[in-house]
């Protein structure tokens, strides 16, 4: 293989042994799923049995950077992934982060670790240009992120002197220890690995963080190509109205006012998709009153020409503090989804949850459905230990965030996420979620395609296998109707495979609003020094997402009842605004959809599974799940 991108270069950890070695991939293994989330879900699938346990020491811990990770030049390839198995939804899972730890990973020589077993007591791992050793965490156990971060950081000054500023930590706080099915690994304090509890798999790991530092800086195979692929992309990075103007002027929150003036910004758990006080959450007004642009730049992810990073502070008012974000799905969550339109509890409640390690959108829509149960008169008042949560009530989600991460109260609840919540108390349909992941900041009953992509999603409840919010609402590449159904499935699989090769690059999403498959195959090309071509290139993306399945359905027989949707955005139109009168039609896009997968009820055929190259896994099928 040429010197490229690729050190090729993974290293194993062995919690119980103590055991530290370093391997590398088969060629044909990388061509097939390239790196990041692709590559974990190969080493989830030949590794990790579909029905282990999330939080048993059988249960591996994945962290993934991918061939442009950290490559200068290269259009935001600021970010990692985190894949293991789903204390939430059960599902195979990856989640995505910025900042700084991903391409830091990669110059200390790494392109991922396998995390295995657990340790007894608590540990860190440290990297330092390609020597790697796991440290006690003892003193660190019980720590916040921010406190966390700089205790390593300050006890690395008396080996590594000034330059221990630019070791990159990832760690959990104390919602992870406590194993938070909503926790979240954090690295460079304010970025998350969010979604789906993976905080949770590190705390049951007894693993506090991952602290990196290197020299070693990836280069293109190619570099001339790649300079030219690289320019391309930067130019229609400056065309594009999104990644020139709209994100890095008012960061991810200039959706607000978008989404909410499409009628489908989720309001009070999902019950309407008009928010009367957007105005006061919206990335305008933060721009105009707790930003702090300096910082902001600081903040912005490794490498990153859009810039789109939030850095805020609240020095008026009830409360103080501050930190990074708050993002758009934040300010949805934490604010319209709960009722609350004060900026600066929503703010504070954000800097919590990074300081403590929580997701934030699925931290916001469980205090929504606490409140919908609430209302509903289904939630033992006496739990709440005097606590006013309801509607709009900022105090309360505050107050809210703190018992989660602890596990107090009423927080032992809420820390296993809406739908355990929902069902403990009998009323299983006020839990927004798909496979038990709380829904992000769009309601489909205005976005026909999101609808689809929403229940088909793999690692449940989530607007990043598809951001069909991009044509359906943004017109980007091009405007389609959002209301209708037709041509869904097709656009809805091509976005999934697509993707997925993003995210095994790994890039930011956001580079999808300027450049396509076109230019993803051309970066890969020239950085690792293959020649796909990209119907090849969107191939793996196809794998990746019928590896994922498979997996769920060796998990837990995963098939038609799973993609769905909950009943409120099936069978209630919505009440008002410009989406008023609507349901999402999933009737009419999920049979086409699985017959353009080739799948059968929901289950990739034997067949399919073939010609993918994947009919390995069917020696994993002793009950015949899967279809012929």
């Amino acid at each position: 293989m040429p010197i490229g991108t690729y050190w090729n270069k993974f290293l194993r950890v062995n919690l119980n042994t103590r055991k530290l070695t370093t391997e590398s991939m088969p060629n044909d293994v990388l061509k097939n799923w390239i790196g990041g989330r692709g590559l974990g879900v190969y080493i989830m699938l030949k590794e990790v049995h579909p029905q282990v346990d999330p939080l048993s020491p059988e249960n591996k811990a994945i962290v993934m950077a991918g061939p442009l990770t950290g490559v200068a030049g290269a259009p935001e390839p600021g970010r990692w992934a985190s894949i293991t198995k789903s204390p939430l939804t059960h599902t195979i899972h990856d989640s995505q982060s910025g900042g700084k730890f991903g391409p830091e990973l990669r110059f200390a020589g790494y392109d991922g670790i396998i995390i295995e077993g657990s340790s007894t007591k608590p540990v860190y791992l440290y990297i330092n240009d390609g020597k790697a050793e796991l440290r006690d965490a003892t003193h660190l156990w019980g720590l916040d992120v921010h406190s966390t971060t700089d205790t390593i950081i300050e006890e690395l000054k008396e080996e590594l002197g000034d330059d221990a500023h630019n070791v990159k930590v990832a760690c959990i706080g104390p919602a992870g220890e406590n194993l938070v099915k909503i926790a979240s690994i954090m690295n460079d304090k304010n970025r998350a690995a969010g979604r789906g509890g993976h905080g949770a798999v590190w705390g049951a790991k007894k693993l506090k963080a991952i602290a990196v530092r290197g020299h070693l800086k990836p280069k293109p195979a190619d570099i001339d190509a790649f300079r030219d692929a690289a320019k391309k992309a930067l130019i229609k990075h400056k065309e594009s109205l999104v990644t020139s103007q709209g994100l890095p002027t008012y960061g991810t929150a200039i959706l607000v006012n978008i989404i909410n003036n499409s009628g489908i910004f989720p309001t009070r758990n999902f019950q309407t998709g008009v928010f009367q006080e957007a105005e006061n959450i919206s990335g305008e007004t933060i721009a105009e009153t707790i930003l702090d642009k300096k910082l902001s730049i600081e903040e912005s992810c490794w490498g990153c020409a859009i810039a789109c990073a939030r850095y805020s502070k609240l020095k008026n008012g009830h409360y103080s503090g501050e930190g990074g974000g708050p993002e758009y799905e934040t300010v949805w969550a934490l604010g319209a989804e709960t009722g609350t339109g004060d900026l600066n509890a929503v703010t504070k409640a954000n800097f919590l949850c990074n300081e403590l390690g929580l997701d934030t959108i699925s931290m916001g829509v469980t205090i929504g459905t606490l409140f919908e149960l609430i209302e509903r008169g289904k939630y033992p008042i006496d739990k709440l230990r005097g606590l006013n949560a309801k509607w709009g009530n900022g105090e309360a989600v505050v107050e809210l965030v703190w018992r989660t991460a602890y596990r107090s109260g009423v927080g032992d609840d809420l820390a296993e996420g809406s739908l355990n919540l929902a069902k403990k108390y009998g009323a299983p349909d006020a839990a927004m979620v798909v496979r038990g992941q709380e829904l992000p900041a769009y309601d489909p009953r205005g976005a026909q395609g999101h609808g689809l992509a929403y229940a088909t999603s793999n690692r449940g409840g989530c607007h990043l296998r598809a951001y069909i919010i991009a044509p359906e609402v943004l017109g980007v590449p091009e405007m389609v109707d959002r209301f209708s159904t037709k041509g869904k499935a097709e656009l809805v699989i091509h976005f999934q495979n697509v993707f997925g090769v993003i995210d095994s690059l790994v890039l930011c999403k956001f580079t999808s609003f300027a450049i396509w498959l076109d230019e993803y195959t051309q970066l890969l090309n020239s950085a690792v020094g293959w020649n796909m071509d990209n119907t090849e290139v969107e191939r793996v993306g196809e794998r990746i997402y019928n590896a994922e399945r498979a997996y769920n359905v060796l998990s837990f027989g995963d098939g038609v009842k799973y993609d769905t949707l909950p009943d409120r955005l099936i069978k209630e139109p919505m009440p008002e605004g410009p989406s008023k009168g609507r349901t999402v039609k999933l009737n009419e896009m999920l049979p086409e959809y699985y017959d353009k997968r080739g799948w059968k009820d929901g289950r990739p055929t034997t067949q399919k599974l073939e010609e993918l190259g994947l009919g390995w896994i069917l020696d994993l099928d002793k009950e015949g799940l899967f279809p012929s």
